[in-house]
């Protein structure tokens, strides 16, 4: 089981959260991003734009934050976070 949990942020209140899970036999790479794009169509967001800075913190913490810079389109949130909270 592979889980990803997905949370927006507006002036530190948790404002939306949903857990993304995949059972399929997938790479890791694509469970991320097949759950990415789940989470931004329940939150029924534009994808995000993977930028060096947030790639080496998903690497190195499991976890990622997505902020204004990651978005083409303006957002009315501070962030949306992303974290791996099982594996298989």
């Amino acid at each position: 089981m592979f889980r990803i949990w997905a949370k927006i942020f507006k002036d530190t209140h948790l404002l939306k959260d949903t857990v993304i899970c995949n059972d399929s036999e997938d790479t890791r790479t694509h469970k991320v991003f097949q759950a990415l794009d789940d989470i931004c169509y329940e939150f029924d967001l534009g994808k995000p734009i993977w930028l060096d800075a947030t790639i080496a913190e998903f690497k190195r913490h499991d976890r990622a934050r997505f902020t204004q810079d990651n978005f083409i389109e303006s957002i009315d949130f501070d962030y949306l976070e992303i974290h791996v909270i099982e594996e298989d």
